[in-house]
């Protein structure tokens, strides 16, 4: 089986056509097993094209562990960047049907652009706030959760949490330094408030318009970077008060362009995706 390697900022996706992946049995198992970094191909999710009669093409992502997300920013990019690269798609507009609704890609060209870059606007989706939504089990229902002392090892956290694609939970910090933001990452990612767990994001206002981020994705781990993340980060912020409702994000594998528009309330991820290289799966399941 055919299969193309992209990343986004640093954030690495390996992206299949699902023609090919029909007699697989489970997706999950074999996400795990081409995701793994010693004895695959190493990578944080896949991403899975097929057909669809809802929009230009369907889209479905997996975790390393196996789980499915409802949608990624970096890997639903990469894989609009995969079907460019293969000519299998040529109009500037494109949609996906993704778990969480179809979801709409305008491309964006420049002669500066590097060889094999992609860089698309993306529609992320409205994020929803209740505690229903996330899903976060709480004493009582909350119709948002902000500033919530969550009870993380022998301390409480304040976080702030939403629905933005998948679970996304939000920590404030005035330096990345101040705390083992990775550990306290995997215990909430895991914790009992969360159902289906959650993406955790570290987040630090620089200005009005910037946001430095940590992410701690879902089923994955530390990674540079995170589409959904980083909107959650953003979204978090605008509520609060932090910053504008345009900012960029800025995480270790680079700078992504956030806006909630206002109106509809759809957040815009805008990004570039990369491609790495093309290989052949050979091993079986």
């Amino acid at each position: 089986m055919r299969f193309t390697k992209l990343h986004g900022y640093g954030n690495d996706y390996i992206v299949c056509d699902g023609r090919d992946l029909r007699g697989v049995a489970s997706l999950g198992e074999f996400a795990s097993k081409i995701c793994a970094r010693h004895t695959g191909a190493g990578a944080d999710g896949i991403a899975v094209i097929d057909e669809s009669g809802d929009a230009d093409f369907s889209l479905r992502i997996f975790n390393p562990d196996g789980g499915e997300a409802a949608m990624s920013g970096n890997g639903s990019r990469c894989a609009a960047a995969y079907l460019y690269h293969c000519g299998l798609w040529r109009n500037d507009e494109l949609s996906f049907a993704t778990r969480a609704g179809v979801k709409h890609f305008q491309r964006h060209t420049s002669p500066d652009d590097a060889p094999e870059t992609y860089t698309f606007t993306a529609e992320i989706g409205r994020p929803k706030f209740s505690s229903r939504d996330i899903p976060m089990t709480t004493d009582e229902p909350l119709m948002s959760v902000r500033d919530y002392p969550l009870p993380v090892a022998d301390a409480h956290v304040s976080i702030t949490a939403l629905e933005m694609c998948n679970p996304n939970t939000v920590v404030f910090v005035n330096d990345f330094d101040e705390l083992d933001w990775r550990a306290m990452g995997r215990l909430i990612e895991t914790h009992t408030a969360f159902p289906e767990r959650t993406n955790v994001v570290f987040a630090r206002i620089r200005d009005r318009h910037t946001i430095e981020a940590r992410v701690w994705e879902r089923g994955v781990g530390v990674t540079e970077s995170s589409g959904t993340g980083a909107s959650a980060a953003a979204i978090a912020s605008i509520i609060h008060g932090k910053v504008a409702r345009q900012v960029k994000v800025e995480m270790p594998g680079g700078k992504v362009s956030v806006e909630w528009r206002e109106g509809d309330d759809e957040v815009l991820l805008t990004g570039t995706a990369h491609i790495v290289y093309e290989g052949e799966w050979i091993i079986s399941g």
